[in-house]
């Protein structure tokens, strides 16, 4: 018995049918093709240290992830009694702490180049969510962390949120319900919302320096000219 004929499928490499999932694939490749996703060159004014910072924020960000997944898989009791573990957990405060110093310079260095310009204004939004969850993810790990520290900012906090009632949704001396916070709907929202981020730079090109137009940046190996 043969198939259907080869016309239901189309040609190799025709993009110009195949239903939603044809229109999906050339939005995409329309919008984030290979050499864009994936650039080879940068303009020649990435090279200053104002851009090294969402790199750092980024390789900050997978050491969290890395260390946390190594906790979340051998438990509390383990990062408490072990050698190994106290140092894991050492790495991931350590990694948290790196995570949200560079990111707030990332943060203020791209406020003040006014880094929403060139229709780069979602950019700049994502940037701040991931900024905001953040905060919420590493506060919820402060409140997990089974000692007395963490049992006073759970004490204080308690009464904070007491007062603007949402204590009773959000309650922080529930230990099981900030672990859960804290390991699966928090880290998935910031490594969502910093996919998107990076995306987003991809999307609209690295954001010059204030008075910086592509004619300005000189063409050579290595470089590129990104639109304004």
């Amino acid at each position: 018995m043969s198939g259907p004929p080869d016309s239901v499928y189309g040609e190799p490499g025709d993009t110009s049918s195949g239903g939603w999932a044809g229109a999906v694939q050339r939005r995409v490749l329309g919008a984030l093709p290979p050499d864009k996703l994936l650039p080879t060159a940068q303009p020649e004014y990435v090279a200053s240290w104002i851009y090294v910072f969402g790199v750092l924020t980024l390789s900050s960000l997978l050491v969290v992830v890395a260390t946390g997944c190594v906790l979340a898989l051998f438990g509390p009791t383990w990062w408490h009694v072990s050698g190994v573990g106290r140092y894991v957990n050492s790495l991931h405060l350590w990694s948290v702490e790196l995570f949200m110093f560079v990111m707030v310079v990332h943060l203020w260095g791209k406020f003040f180049m006014a880094a929403w310009r060139g229709r780069r204004a979602l950019t700049w939004i994502s940037g701040a969510l991931v900024f905001l969850v953040s905060m919420g993810a590493a506060f919820t790990g402060y409140v997990v962390q089974q000692n007395f520290d963490s049992q006073w900012i759970a004490d204080q906090a308690k009464d904070g949120l007491n007062s603007v009632g949402v204590g009773a949704w959000f309650n922080v001396l529930n230990f099981g319900q900030m672990l859960m916070w804290h390991i699966l709907l928090l880290p998935l929202a910031v490594v969502a919302l910093a996919g998107g981020h990076l995306l987003l730079v991809r999307l609209r090109g690295v954001v010059p320096p204030i008075g910086v137009t592509t004619a300005d940046v000189p063409p050579g190996p290595g470089r590129s000219r990104e639109p304004v």
